[in-house]
């Protein structure tokens, strides 16, 4: 059984036990529902703990480090490699040989989960059925492989707290996030996409106590046919301290949280897809995963060529209803984004209005004539002393327009201010925002939040600058196409962003037209009651009100009808 590196491997190994001790199995060691049994009425089961096959701390590190990054607090270089290289192949091996191990030889995490009992040295024999659990397992050798699996919002939340452990990291070792976003998951998303074809069992651990699960052929048949159809990613929101409450108030998110800041609509490394149509026994999968199985389908021959399985454009959401103005920051350009962040395309990205208040604004570019070298001055006192400055000296401030569109290009510096509910149209890469000025605000245990003053002025770009920053980052819409009843705009394209932002308006009781000309669609209504989507082949989804929905490539030809009294508005992306 493999999976994430944070997972509570010693619940997992108890809930087996309790399950195989139940009885009720066939010959082949599977119970007859599909679930674990015990290998037969007289054999005996043992558990091994792969985590004591990596390689040691010191080389993990070595080898997961970068130059640039490695006392860098806040960021680390996206991890490249395999998880292989961090595994000892002879250690792996013998806990997978029952005739190098005897009975109960490893035990499955802190809490004592390992098989234990009489004849513990003596050699194995047959009728042992050996279960290997732990990141890397499918590494081994082995008859059957199961994959245990937890959201990644369960894992950041258990980092946060300091619960679990990082890849490869010895037990007592405080885990972190910076490990956990930029080696752990690119090294374990990267192994659980190769073993997928190989998986026999999905289990989702997410209630760890009673667990769903899912076949191995009927997940990737699954998989497979939602490559074919319109689909939702299972939206999530996050607290943080500049959060506002639009989300809680208007749809329903997160009613008890402190607030509703960071809304995942879809963003490929995180986002999940549920599988069933009963929430008790519902199966969660990555989205990612979907990808990994059917590139070609879901985004399309020619963006597969470019991206290869990185699904390379996300939707999100900023609340600061009520909230604070984000922090003025920048991404990455393209070069260090690529030698220094390990990532091979950079952060592009751009900020649809859909909510607006009185002397709401956005932060964009900056200012004709600015003083770069004072403002960085500015920026490096504030950050080592604690000293105010006023950002709007140095980056340019809009009103904030609701249905408005703002491009921003990589390095270009910007922000959302109070009162808005900003839907990120951008590029996949999310990890990267290297803060100017955060406008001093404290964390959650006091401190003053992080600022990156060297990265984000390495990565400033001086051309965002002035009257340009007007013209071509706030575009007006471009018609596009139209039909009865329906019309499609462009809202926003630049030649150094590889994707367009385009709008569909439907009026009540029409249909829009679309083709996906062998490149994925990502909608999301934001306008309207909804729409409902009908492909060729006859499938059919309805989306609402700020819900998002991808249509892979494969679908070729859709209807978008619109639902409701109202004139419904969609915006959507795609690739260019």
């Amino acid at each position: 059984m493999d999976g994430p590196a944070v997972l509570d491997w010693a619940a997992v190994a108890a809930g087996l036990r309790a399950a195989f001790e139940g009885g009720g199995a066939r010959g082949d060691g599977r119970s007859r529902e599909g679930g674990p049994g015990r290998e037969g009425r007289s054999g005996r089961v043992e558990f091994a703990d792969v985590r004591t096959a990596v390689r040691d701390w010191e080389t993990v590190r070595r080898l997961t480090d970068s130059d640039e990054l490695r006392d860098d607090p806040d960021f680390a270089r996206l991890a490249g490699g395999d998880l292989a290289d961090l595994m000892d192949p002879r250690a792996l091996a013998a806990l997978a040989d029952l005739d190098e191990c005897g009975a109960g030889e490893t035990g499955a995490g802190e809490s004592g989960a390992g098989e234990t009992g009489a004849g513990a040295s003596a050699p194995a024999r047959g009728g042992v059925l050996r279960i290997l659990l732990g990141p890397g397992a499918a590494l081994a050798d082995s008859d059957v492989l199961w994959w245990a699996d937890l959201p990644k919002r369960y894992a950041e939340a258990a980092v946060k707290h300091g619960r679990g452990r990082n890849l490869a990291a010895p037990e007592g070792e405080p885990p972190t996030l910076r490990r956990l976003l930029y080696i752990d998951w690119p090294l374990l998303d990267r192994h659980r996409d190769r073993m997928a074809e190989r998986i026999d069992r999905w289990i989702d651990v997410t209630d760890t106590v009673a667990p769903t699960s899912i076949g191995g052929r009927a997940l990737r048949e699954t998989c497979r046919s939602l490559a074919t159809r319109p689909f939702r990613t299972r939206p999530t929101f996050n607290s943080t301290p500049w959060g506002g409450h639009w989300a809680q108030e208007t749809l329903g998110h997160n009613p008890d949280a402190e607030n509703t800041a960071l809304g995942y609509e879809l963003i490929a490394p995180e986002s999940g897809v549920l599988l069933g149509d009963d929430a008790s026994s519902c199966v969660e999968v990555p989205f990612q995963l979907i990808v990994a199985l059917s590139p070609a389908e879901v985004l399309g021959p020619a963006v597969h060529e470019m991206f290869g399985t990185s699904f390379p454009v996300r939707f999100d959401y900023l609340d600061t209803v009520r909230g604070g103005n984000l922090s003025v920051h920048c991404h990455p350009r393209p070069d260090d984004m690529r030698d220094v962040f390990g990532w091979p395309y950079t952060q592009h990205e751009t900020y649809y209005l859909m909510h607006t208040e009185e002397h709401s604004k956005v932060f964009l570019g900056l200012r004709e004539g600015a003083d770069v070298e004072a403002f960085h001055h500015s920026a490096h006192a504030a950050d080592a002393h604690g000293t105010p400055f006023d950002i709007e000296r140095y980056v340019q401030v809009f009103p904030a327009e609701a249905g408005q569109l703002y491009l921003v290009p990589a390095g270009t510096p910007h922000g959302s201010g109070e009162g808005n509910v900003v839907l990120e149209v951008s590029a996949t890469p999310y990890l990267y925002s290297l803060r100017f000025y955060d406008w001093l605000r404290r964390d959650a245990a006091d401190r003053q939040r992080a600022v990156h003053v060297a990265h984000a002025f390495r990565n400033l770009d001086p051309e965002r600058s002035g009257g340009a920053v007007a013209r071509e980052l706030i575009q007006r819409p471009r018609p596009l196409c139209e039909g009865d009843g329906w019309r499609e705009e462009v809202i926003g394209a630049l030649p150094a962003m590889f994707f367009q932002v385009h709008r569909i308006a439907v009026e009540p009781g029409r249909t829009a037209e679309q083709r996906t000309d062998g490149r994925f669609h990502v909608l999301t209504v934001v306008d309207g009651q909804g729409a409902v989507i009908t492909t060729a082949a006859g499938h059919r989804h309805s989306v609402h009100y700020a819900e998002t929905l991808a249509v892979p490539a494969s679908v070729t030809a859709y209807h978008v009808h619109s639902q409701g009294p109202e004139p419904v508005r969609l915006v959507k992306a795609q690739v260019v």
